[in-house]
This record gives structure tokens, sequence and C-alpha cells, in this order.
């Protein structure tokens, strides 16, 4: 079985899809078909960053169970 791409390896096939499109030298049919890779490939990429995101917004409490991470607020200029 194939290992899946990383995610740096995503970005890369995406950054050269979108190169390859905005050189505008594609044959239509191959175009269409870059930009369905394109918008799989950014799919994927949103996906693994709202995954990450909401990993790193969790921690553990005393217990070892995950609780949301809450930023401290800011100081209130008024104060």
């Amino acid at each position: 079985m194939a290992d899946k791409p990383t995610f740096e390896a995503n970005l890369t096939s995406l950054e050269t899809i979108v190169n390859q499109l905005e050189s505008g030298d594609v044959p239509l049919e191959q175009a269409l078909d870059q930009f369905q890779k394109g918008v799989a490939l950014s799919k994927q990429l949103q996906a693994t960053l709202a995954g990450a995101e909401k990993t790193l917004t969790k921690m553990m409490d005393e217990n070892g169970n995950e609780v949301p991470f809450e930023q401290p607020k800011a100081p209130d200029a008024n104060e």
C-alpha cells in the first residue's frame, strides 16, 4: 500500500498545479483536470490544517481529560 503524501508534498503539488495553470500553456482538457486535482488538494490541505488547529487548541487537565485551551484575555486598555 502506498504511503499517504505529507502535507508538504500536497502543498508542493498544489503550487505546481497553480503555476502550470497560471502559465496558460496547458491544453484546456489538461487544465480542467489539473484544476479539479488542485481543488481536491486544496480541500485536503484545509482539512489537515483544521485538524491540526483543533488538536493544538486542546490541552489536558489534571485528570488527563482533553479540555479546550483558553487564551488569556488581553488586559483591558481602560484599566
